[in-house]
This record gives structure tokens, sequence and C-alpha cells, in this order.
């Protein structure tokens, strides 16, 4: 059975999401500022467009913030 630690591992979190929570997650998980990661994405989508695919694959891959603890 492998071991995860709440703390190193990415999820989503509804607390403050506005889409997915993805951001939301990846800022906790950093703890940087969740407008910091928004503005990080905003310009991934539109400098290369693949901000939008990288969005899509962690908001299915990733489990919710509750699924973790």
């Amino acid at each position: 059975m492998a071991y995860h630690d709440p703390d190193t591992q990415l999820y989503r979190s509804k607390d403050g999401a506005v889409l997915g929570g993805v951001c939301s997650g990846i800022s906790e998980r950093f703890k940087i500022d969740v407008s910091l990661v928004r503005i990080l994405f905003l310009l991934a989508l539109f400098g290369i467009t693949i901000g939008f695919w990288i969005y899509v694959v962690l908001w299915i891959v990733l489990p919710e913030k509750s699924e973790v603890r």
C-alpha cells in the first residue's frame, strides 16, 4: 500500500474555486496566492494555448481535497 502525504499531494480544492478548483488546490499546496496561479494559467492559455489542456487534464486527474484527507 502506498503512503500518501496530504501535505505533498496535489488536489482540487472547492474552497475559493471558480471553475474546477485546480488553481485553488495548487495555491494551497504550494502556499502561494491563488490569483498568481490563475494569472499563470491565463498566460499559458493565451500565450501558448496548452494551458487549457493542462487545466483540463489536471481537473480530470487530481482528486478533490475531501478524497485526499
